[in-house]
């Protein structure tokens, strides 16, 4: 396979991937909370947009659907944290294990093929685009909707407000903030951005799988590490943006290690390196980041203290 495939069969999946890797940063970044529920919700939507589909819904429908689900996971997981006071880890470690057995009843099988089934890509494929470019066209719409949405909402008092509880939860109730509603909110908005992934790429894959999620909350963080080492300190519209670049990006050096005719036992073995190497990225640049000379300004100093001497 040559580079420009490799490329495009990247971004086709990380594009896919991104909408995960962005309901993690909701929870990670923005909420300040380490949350376990991706593992779950994510199974959770393409189950749900897989046996929907296969009932006759209709794929944007059955896509809708599992948003919705995704979004229920996220306030069970909300509530334990919030009402019942488990600690957050705890309480999407929990859900997560909950919802294998959820997932498993509402796909009546440890997997559902989808060939021969309509999904959201198939219109843009009747238009004549292979299946790959039908991905990436309508992958990147969905995710520029979604980001835009966003973006959107978080410039509203209510999405200021949940901003405000993950940088200082104590000052924001101080305030008259409702922390534990902003936080319910955001575990809502971030696990149906997973189960959304999940959905689309069930569709795209041609299969839900229940185990589909294992590893999930760390392919989502490396994508955010890696969109952090590209540019740090930005607006959230940029940083969003750059999110779904980095799960491009770490997709394709994914793709890169399997052409080295990488056995099929050693797969996860390779792709548990490649995390490695993603997650270690921000301690390699901030141990090769060249430090600016301060020769001059030494010497003011210099100057300065001999001016007062």
């Amino acid at each position: 396979m040559n580079l420009i495939s490799l490329l495009l069969s990247a971004m086709s999946q990380g594009l896919l991937w991104s909408l995960l890797a962005i309901g993690v940063y909701l929870t990670f970044r923005i909420l300040d909370i380490a949350d376990l529920t991706a593992e779950g919700s994510f199974p959770l939507g393409g189950g749900i947009a897989a046996i929907g589909i296969v009932n006759g819904l209709h794929p944007i429908v059955a896509t809708l659907l599992a948003f919705g689900g995704g979004m229920l996971a996220g306030l069970v997981t909300g509530i334990l944290n919030t009402k019942f006071k488990i600690p957050a880890l705890l309480a999407g470690i929990i859900t997560m294990t909950g919802l294998y057995s959820v997932t498993s009843r509402v796909m009546g099988a440890p997997n559902i093929a989808l060939l021969g089934e309509s999904t959201v890509f198939t219109a843009a494929q009747n238009m004549g685009l292979s299946k790959n470019n039908a991905v990436i066209l309508i992958g990147l719409l969905i995710v520029l909707l979604v980001i835009l949405l966003l973006v959107l909402f978080f410039r509203t008092e209510i999405g200021l407000a949940v901003r405000a509880t993950g940088d200082n939860p104590d000052m924001s109730e101080a305030n008259g903030i409702r922390t534990e509603n902003m936080k319910l909110l955001g575990y809502m908005i971030s696990n149906g951005s997973i189960a959304l992934s999940g959905a689309l790429l069930a569709q795209n894959n041609g299969f839900a799988d229940l185990n589909s999620g294992v590893g999930t909350i760390v392919i989502g963080l490396a994508s955010i590490i890696i969109a952090e080492v590209l540019l740090r300190n930005k607006p959230i519209l940029i940083r969003l943006l750059t999110i779904a670049a980095g799960a491009i990006i770490y997709r394709f050096i994914l793709a890169l290690v399997f052409e080295l005719n990488v056995e099929p036992t050693d797969s996860k073995l390779a792709s548990a390196i490649v995390l490695v190497i993603c997650l270690s990225l921000p301690q390699i640049r901030a141990k090769f980041t060249l430090k600016k000379p301060q020769t001059g300004n030494k010497g003011e100093k210099n100057n300065a203290s001999s001016l007062k001497n």
